[in-house]
């Protein structure tokens, strides 16, 4: 697999593994812009069950993440069949916010296909901003960067 790109960041990168399926793609094999934020979901939700919790569990606290922003740089595309493998890494945790980093590559290959991030807000059933659980924060702060900007930005 290609060399990660989290290079200098001593936090953990997840990885999952996804084949492209037919209904991903259009017309010409190609993978669909869009569901390369499927894709993103994916590795963000298998982070989750690797960490501990799913997303059941979350809700099931009466805590939500809503996606409040989303970046994907599109390098190269995926084609139907294709096995990928999401790298996805914890760039931030704040006071009510969570922010993943993303990168895609076709298996056995050192290039990088599409990378991206995703920031999603804390909510409650109101749907009103809430504290990250601290379930989740203890689960996930040893994985926060070490260095710079980004650990400013982070809780505590």
């Amino acid at each position: 697999m290609a060399e990660s790109f989290y290079k200098g960041h001593s936090m953990k990168t997840f990885t999952t593994e996804y084949r492209v399926i037919y209904g991903d793609t259009d017309p010409f094999n190609v993978v669909y812009y869009a569901n390369y934020f499927d894709f993103f979901e994916r590795g963000r939700t298998e982070m989750f069950r690797e960490l501990g919790v799913t997303y059941k569990e979350v809700s099931s606290m009466g805590v939500y993440l809503p996606v409040s922003e989303t970046y994907c740089k599109y390098h190269k595309p995926a084609q139907y069949d294709d096995l990928l493998v999401i790298e996805t890494r914890l760039a931030y945790a704040k006071r009510v916010s969570i922010k993943f980093e993303y990168r895609i590559y076709v298996k056995n290959s050192d290039e990088l296909l599409v990378e991206g991030y995703t920031v999603h807000g804390f909510v409650n059933n109101d749907r009103k901003l809430v504290r990250v659980p601290e379930d989740i924060y203890s689960r996930v702060k040893d994985l926060l960067p070490l260095d710079g900007e980004e650990q400013q930005q982070t809780l505590k």
